[in-house]
């Protein structure tokens, strides 16, 4: 049966633990163990979790109790299952964009942008 995770932002840690049956200190101690659940904290450090935190919590949940995978082979798991992230120079050679619409949009906002500068260094001069 598939656990039903609100349509919210964030959430606290108290209703992480009700909707994945964890209590909060192993909930903590997974956080220090996997990357997969990185909660964001607020200034006054409450954490908040995301719906993919959520969804990571019951992913580990689900190896650790039900497919009784130890802390380690969860990790070696969830790395395999990983997608591979390119380096971050590929992802910027990725962003040309073939489509004439864009294209024509980046011209227009250059254009714009120059004719900006030229007003800029007339008043200044």
């Amino acid at each position: 049966m598939a656990t039903e995770i609100p349509d919210k932002l964030y959430f606290k840690i108290g209703e992480v633990c009700k909707i994945t049956d964890v209590e909060p200190y192993i909930l903590r101690y997974w956080e220090s163990e996997f990357k997969l659940i990185k909660p964001y904290r607020t200034k006054s450090n409450q954490r908040l979790y995301r719906k993919k935190d959520v969804e990571a919590v019951l992913k580990i949940r689900k190896m650790l109790y039900e497919q009784k995978y130890t802390i380690a082979g969860a990790k070696k798991k969830l790395k395999e299952a990983a997608p591979q992230q390119e380096p971050r120079q590929q992802k910027q050679l990725s962003l040309n964009l073939p489509d004439q619409r864009y294209t024509a949009a980046l011209k227009q906002i250059r254009a714009e942008l120059m004719q900006l500068s030229r007003m800029l260094n007339r008043t200044t001069v």
